[in-house]
Formats: C-alpha cells, structure tokens, sequence
C-alpha cells in the first residue's frame, strides 16, 4: 500500500448510507463499472503483460515472455465477469471535490475510519487497494511480484497456484484503476471480486431505484471488526457534516446515542469547506 496505515480514511456518502453503516453494520460495496470505465480495467491488465513480459524480453527469455503473453490473453478472452466491486475512501479530510461528487453535493456526511484498523479487517478475498493513477502501469508492485512467480516456474510451464493468485490480484488491483486527471482524489479501495466465488460467500442485494436497479454485495463490518480484535465505535474516528447540509448536530448526536455510538457522538463536526463558494 501506499498510503500509511496510520492514514486516516475517508469515506464521502449520504446519511442513508451513514445509516445503514451504522444501524446495521454494513458497508456496501458497489459495483466498479459504476465508477470506472471497462476499458481501464482492460488497460491495466494490457499495461501489466508489457510490462511483465518486456522484462524477459529484455533478458532474451522470449519463452517465458511469450508465455506471459499467453496467460493474459486467455485471462482477456474469459466470459468478462470481473467487475469487481469496491467501497471508496479518499486520504483528503473536508475535502471540496469530494463533497461534491460523492456526497450528494456537500449535503451528504462524511465517515472517517482508522486505515489501519481497516488494512486488518481487509482479509482476503477483500483487500484494500490503493487508486493507481498512471498511465504507464510498469511502476506498479504486481510487476515485480508477477515476474518472480513466473521467472520460478519451470518447463513446461504450469499456471500455478502462486500465479492464479497473482492473476486474480491484478483483477482487483484492475478496480482500482483509474485515469490520472482523477489522481487529486487521492482513493483507496476496499475491493472484492465476486467471481471468487470459493472464497467469496456474501449474496448479492439488489437497490431499486426510480431509474434504474443496481447490485451490491454487503459487507458485515460487525464480523470484520471482531476478526481483526476491534470493535465498529473504535474503527470510526470522526463524521463530518456536508457543508450543505442542514442537517442539525445535535439531532445527528442524539442518533448516535440512541444507536449506542457514545464515543462517536462526541467527535461530530460540521466541514469547513467552502463549498458554496465553489458552486
């Protein structure tokens, strides 16, 4: 990861979100094609296998990188069913851009949680996914890792578990890619790809809209917490209120109390964007 995990992580949303975290112990994770477009997804797998194989190219290993070449091409032509989904948190505290993209145009609320407590309780199949922003992906960790498991196989070459694994990370590393006008954001996902499937055993809900229908996987925080010998109250540092949100604070402090989030009810602030000035 790139971020600390003493980073604190922010999460932008609405208070019908805010709710069903809180009420309910959940985090939803949303659909990735939502927020990025395939053709990224595609994009970083494409700039992986050039830069994996141009490695044994560059040592004159033409076998390994044609095989390379091979795998990621079969990984390409599969039934498309990658698209992962993910929660979204961003590193920057009252942040302008973020209220208005991702919380309901300042009128939303912001959740921050612990990075730290949220690397543990990201276990697999979920992990905690730095955004990667650049265009030339031959920077990314996954390179390296990728090109040792495949410099250790030997002829004939077998897809082995090491490398299955390193495949099914690069399609989640894959989620969080996206393109670098977006790097201000400063993102990091929790990322799950639900087409593993023997590791994955949440059930899909469906959210009907007016418009439209969307899927999501819910994630039990309350499980997650216990896992990583912690508890929710302890993972929540602070919420913010949108900078145009009329929502009252004391009302808000009077539902944390009543929801038996004591310690968070006294870490409510109101942001001090100026948001308004923006629009």
């Amino acid at each position: 990861m790139s971020f600390s995990e003493e980073s604190i992580l922010y999460h932008y949303t609405d208070f019908s979100a805010l709710d069903g975290i809180l009420s309910n112990s959940e985090l939803r994770l949303n659909n990735v094609l939502n927020m990025n477009d395939a053709s990224e997804m595609l994009l970083f797998m494409n700039g992986l296998c050039r830069a994996v194989s141009g490695k044994f190219r560059a040592e004159g290993d033409t076998e390994r990188a044609d095989w390379t070449e091979k795998i990621f091409s079969e990984e390409k032509e599969k039934e498309f069913v990658y698209s992962a989904y993910a929660a979204c948190f961003s590193c920057y505290r009252d942040d302008a851009a973020q209220w208005e993209r991702y919380a309901n145009r300042g009128r939303g609320v912001c959740i921050a949680f612990r990075g730290d407590a949220l690397h543990k309780m990201a276990v697999e199949p979920l992990s905690l996914e730095t955004v990667f922003y650049q265009d030339d992906v031959g920077g990314h960790e996954l390179v390296e890792a990728l090109y040792r498991k495949i410099r250790q196989n030997e002829k004939p070459f077998l897809m082995t578990s090491g490398i299955r694994e390193s495949l099914n990370h690069a399609w989640a590393a894959s989620a969080a890619f996206k393109h670098p006008s977006f790097a201000s954001e400063n993102e990091v996902r929790l990322v799950v790809s639900p087409f593993a499937q023997g590791f994955f055993d949440v059930k899909p809900r469906y959210h009907i809209m007016k418009e439209r229908i969307k899927k999501y996987y819910p994630v039990d925080l309350e499980k997650m917490c216990q896992a990583a010998g912690t508890c929710l109250e302890d993972v929540l540092v602070e919420l913010i209120v949108g900078p145009e949100s009329t929502q009252s604070i004391p009302i808000l402090q009077d539902y944390l109390h009543d929801h038996g989030f004591e310690k968070l009810a006294g870490r409510v602030t109101r942001s001090a964007c100026p948001l308004r000035e923006r629009l």
